[in-house]
């Protein structure tokens, strides 16, 4: 993963010498980095907290690449529905020439969406499903590939319990389509010897550290062997996960994204608990990347990424130690995402921690 951060750093430079000192293009731009000039916003259904700040300074820097975009703006809508739908409305009533969209309200933002696209403004919403049509409600949908995740998590929990075993998926608030998305990678993986023991289809957590801690209290009452836990969001699980050695038990193996404060956590918990293997893909900040280049794309006529689905790549094995050891920055803050494209203290910067 660190050779993506170079390859970024890379282009951050090429970037910065088509600029140069009289603004004057002197060097190849991206490919998808058009000649026309253009505007472009990020407009955040929620951006309260860290996985989200880390993504929005992602998007941002990922437009900085493009010396065709003159202008940048950023809106968070604080989880309120309404508020991001006056978002989306009001960027593209002031000028805004192109729009990524993170809809957290799903649906419920798709006729704002389309009033933006209908009015010839380039709309790409990304990660989070809002219905819809492509060419007819907005210009492109960037989407994640979950069913990717839930199969590497498969393989990965095949590899150190062949022979079966008790299984506790966690994921967010109830029906969320990630978590019904990597469920179905999970069974296309694992047969019938592997038993999930969470209420179908997973326990709902909303990805809240409080919720977790709480559900995972529940679940150990109820369950006298869990060997694996399967969880979205890894860095949840870090004030949740010593209840194990509460009740005299070893932490069991942990399949999940990535976070600085789960690596940190396993290096500190690794000793006093046998079973406590890891296994992360990377959480998934650089969706926005692919989101950005296909919005500059359309807007500056520049040439689309040949993708328009982000797959999560693996990131960390305590196992086999490929593609990543697990990797703690002691140095830096918790709520940082080693996996991100973003540079590590780029990143601290931007969840304020140095």
């Amino acid at each position: 993963m660190k050779s993506l951060k170079t390859k970024l750093a890379l282009a951050a430079a090429t970037a910065m010498l088509a600029l140069g000192s009289s603004g004057i293009a002197n060097a190849e731009n991206p490919s998808w980095c058009g000649p026309k000039e253009a505007s472009l916003a990020l407009l955040d259904g929620y951006g309260g907290n860290s996985w989200r700040q880390v993504t929005t300074a992602s998007g941002k820097q990922t437009a900085s690449l493009c010396p065709s975009i003159t202008k940048y703006e950023y809106a968070d809508g604080q989880g309120d529905t309404q508020k991001s739908i006056s978002d989306i409305k009001s960027m593209a009533a002031k000028g805004i020439d192109a729009l990524v969209v993170f809809g957290d309200a799903g649906p419920a933002v798709l006729p704002a969406i389309t009033s933006v696209f209908k009015a010839g403004k380039v709309i790409v919403p990304y990660r989070v499903d809002v219905g819809g049509k492509e060419g007819e409600n907005y210009t492109k949908f960037i989407g994640a590939s979950f069913v990717n995740d839930g199969e590497n998590w498969g393989k990965w929990i095949k590899g150190i319990l062949p022979n079966g075993g008790n299984l506790l998926f966690l994921s967010g608030p109830a029906g969320n389509s990630q978590g019904l998305d990597e469920l179905k990678g999970l069974r296309n993986v694992l047969g019938p010897e592997y038993k999930f023991v969470n209420p179908e289809p997973f326990a709902v957590t909303n990805w809240d550290p409080a919720l977790t801690q709480k559900v995972l209290t529940a679940e150990i009452a109820k369950n006298e062997k869990i060997d694996v836990i399967i969880s979205d969001f890894g860095p949840s699980l870090v004030g949740a996960l010593p209840l194990f050695n509460k009740q005299g038990k070893s932490i069991p193996a942990l399949a999940t994204s990535d976070g600085n404060s789960l690596a940190c956590f396993w290096e500190e918990m690794k000793a006093t608990n046998p079973d406590f293997k890891l296994f992360t893909v990377a959480t998934g900040n650089d969706n926005v990347r692919l989101a950005v280049m296909h919005a500059v794309a359309a807007v500056t006529g520049g040439t689309p990424p040949a993708e328009n689905i982000f797959q999560a790549p693996m990131y960390e094995d305590s196992v086999s130690g490929k593609p990543n050891p697990v990797t703690c920055r002691k140095d830096l803050p918790g709520a940082i995402y080693l996996s991100s494209e973003l540079p590590d203290e780029d990143q601290a910067k931007a969840v304020g921690g140095q």
